[in-house]
């Protein structure tokens, strides 16, 4: 039997993450595998209060430093409690995003250094890596509309068009860096035809896992 597999789902808001997710759950429930989902930031009791800190509004002036930092801090009691124990009993995982999101919200985002995240990675994750990423991606403009429709807009998305714009471009740029791991797919299309190259792209992935 295969190793388990660490697969992430990224994307700005609006991307359709969210029935990505299913797509790709009932695909690899499917091949017999069981699966762990989660997401980022949480996927603890820590990591969800952590959450409610860095999306709520409560802490609107919260510096660059301070949000990478406790973005990292919810993802190392992640990947302990959840992530690595999940591998190691031959489960897979499934979040909805991970570090290629710090890299683009806070790295391409906020401007904040690679070389300082990168640091950060080192320690928090060892040699923990997403075996497969795909990037939900879209225009900006589209994307919001879409999370407008959805609820009210979280500490992140109140930021400018030119923040996501940022965000976007830093995702595209991780793509074209890696693009033995990461595998965009148009989100802009129809809701039949994004789940169709899911399903493609999940298939092949699983057959040479």
């Amino acid at each position: 039997m295969t190793s388990a597999k660490f697969i992430t789902i990224e994307g700005i808001e609006g991307a359709g993450k969210s029935t990505c997710m299913d797509v790709i759950a009932r695909i690899i429930q499917a091949r017999g595998h069981s699966l762990l989902q989660t997401r980022e930031p949480g996927g603890t009791n820590l990591g969800e209060d952590l959450r409610e800190l860095l999306l709520g509004h409560k802490h609107t002036g919260m510096s660059d430093d301070t949000e990478l930092l406790l973005m990292f801090a919810s993802r190392a009691e992640h990947i302990a409690e959840k992530i690595t124990p999940a591998l190691l009993n031959k489960q897979w995982v499934l979040c909805d995003r991970f570090t290629d999101a710090t890299y683009a919200y806070q790295g391409a985002g906020r401007g904040l250094k690679s070389s300082r995240i990168e640091q950060l990675e080192s320690w928090v994750q060892g040699d923990l890596r997403p075996d497969l990423t795909i990037i939900m991606d879209l225009p900006v403009e589209v994307g919001l509309e879409r999370a407008g429709k959805r609820s009210a807009p979280d500490r992140f998305e109140s930021e400018a068009i030119s923040f996501f714009q940022r965000v976007r471009q830093g995702y595209l740029d991780i793509a074209n860096a890696q693009p033995e791991r990461v595998h965009v797919i148009d989100a802009s299309r129809s809701l039949p035809e994004v789940s169709a190259s899911i399903s493609s792209l999940m298939s092949e992935f699983l057959d040479h896992a």
